[in-house]
């Protein structure tokens, strides 16, 4: 104090004066300096662990790529308070990166290379790793699965024939209502071999005669208007069904003690007048089974293999079918009940060791025999025959083996008819 109180007062004024305009330069240097550093992109330090940018969590809408200047506040900051860890993924832009190392002013402390050390490339997480096209939506085909699978074309209607329903189902004419109540009787009494149970059948006497009498109100305007096969169908129910009522009026049937030796016990001979003597209505005309067989079965129809269906109540003749017989499966019944019939030993048999022929005695020529000459009568065969036999030997080669056929046709052989049985077809004993 005492040199600087000798000292003179200008000349240290002027020292200071010129020191402190010293430190303010180099103040303001410095300042301007150290903005203009910090104006420039920031190297990432290299012991700073590298960031993995993960393109799904960026959005880009949040990105600000610029960082705010401040020189002012650039003086007060540590270099290092402004780091790598606040910087968002997106924020560090590697192409940016390296554009701004280039740029000239940039501080040289600042290596182009350091962008390097960020390993995260955005081509390696590529969006094609999740790739939404591979479940084609070809792989599940839904045409393969579809509407066409079910084909309603494949099920064609027309392909149903009208044959096809049950014969209840298809009504005909009105005399079907009949046959309808008579197909139960016949269930229910008749089995598969043409049987009857008798005692049952008896106690069904009323219902039998309730059938016959539809037969009386039906309208002969109305029955000329079917076919053939329909009017052939009626008489045959209608023959039958009297039949049945007639042995259910004498049953059980008692014999004669001059007429067993001939007929047997239980026979249907034993009846009186059983084709001629009962009678019933149909269409309001009175007919006799007798009168039935000639007028309808014998001579308006001409067909021989009705005889085949009509019931004789006895072992030897046709078997009563156990359904009613109708006009729109009349020739498939037909050719059932001649079959049937054949069948029967009492009906047809060879003996090759006599050589013999035996047929019912239905086939006689003063029976069913001429029958069967209108259509099946012939000059080629059977020649050593008279001409029913003829008739029904080319008849019945229709239905049996190649066998028997052969035997018939070239063996000679005697023809023998075989007594005929009228034992009644009963099973109720």
């Amino acid at each position: 104090m005492l040199i600087r109180g000798r000292m003179n007062p200008p000349f240290w004024d002027g020292l200071e004066s010129r020191k402190m305009g010293k430190y303010f330069v180099v103040l303001i240097i410095s300042a301007a300096v150290f903005a203009f550093v910090a104006g420039c992109p920031r190297a990432k330090p290299r012991g700073a662990e590298p960031v993995r940018i993960e393109p799904v969590q960026a959005e880009p809408a949040a990105i600000e790529p610029n960082l705010p200047e401040s020189p002012v506040g650039a003086v007060e900051q540590e270099p290092d308070a402004v780091g790598p860890a606040p910087v968002e993924p997106n924020e560090v832009n590697s192409v940016e990166m390296v554009q701004r190392v280039h740029q000239p002013g940039c501080s040289e402390s600042v290596e182009p290379n350091a962008p390097v050390t960020i390993e995260a490339e955005p081509n390696k997480v590529e969006p094609v790793v999740v790739e939404p096209n591979k479940a084609e939506p070809t792989v599940v085909e839904p045409n393969k699965v579809g509407p066409v699978a079910v084909e309603p074309n494949k099920v064609e209607p027309n392909k149903a024939k009208p044959v096809a329903p049950e014969p209840n189902q298809l009504k005909t004419h009105p005399a079907d209502s009949f046959y309808d109540k008579y197909a139960d009787i016949l269930k229910s009494c008749v089995d598969n071999r043409g049987m009857v149970n008798y005692k049952l059948l008896k106690r069904k006497r009323l219902e039998l005669k309730n059938l016959l009498d539809g037969f009386a109100s039906l309208d002969p305007n109305e029955y000329n208007r079917w076919p053939k096969e329909d009017k052939i169908a009626l008489w045959i129910n209608a023959y039958n069904i009297q039949m049945l009522k007639i042995i259910c009026e004498n049953y059980p049937i008692e014999g004669s003690r001059f007429l067993n030796p001939f007929y047997g016990p239980n026979s249907i001979r034993h009846i009186k007048g059983i084709w001629t003597d009962y009678k019933f209505i149909v269409m309001d005309e009175e007919f006799t089974l007798a009168e039935v067989e000639r007028r309808f079965l014998s001579k308006e129809f001409a067909e021989p293999k009705v005889f085949f269906a009509v019931s004789h109540a006895s072992l030897s003749g046709p078997p009563l079918r156990n359904e009613p017989y109708y006009g729109h499966k009349l020739r498939q019944q037909l050719e059932d009940q001649t079959k049937k019939f054949l069948s029967n030993p009492l009906a047809f048999r060879i003996d090759r060791v006599d050589k013999r022929v035996y047929l019912s005695a239905m086939f006689q020529d003063t029976w069913r025999g001429k029958e069967f000459v209108g259509l099946f009568g012939t000059d080629k065969k059977f020649k050593d025959q008279d001409s029913a036999t003829r008739a029904v030997l080319n008849f019945i080669t229709n239905y049996l083996s190649r066998q028997d056929i052969d035997f018939l046709e070239v063996e000679k052989y005697s023809v023998r008819f075989m007594r005929y049985d009228w034992t009644l077809n009963d099973t109720s004993q």
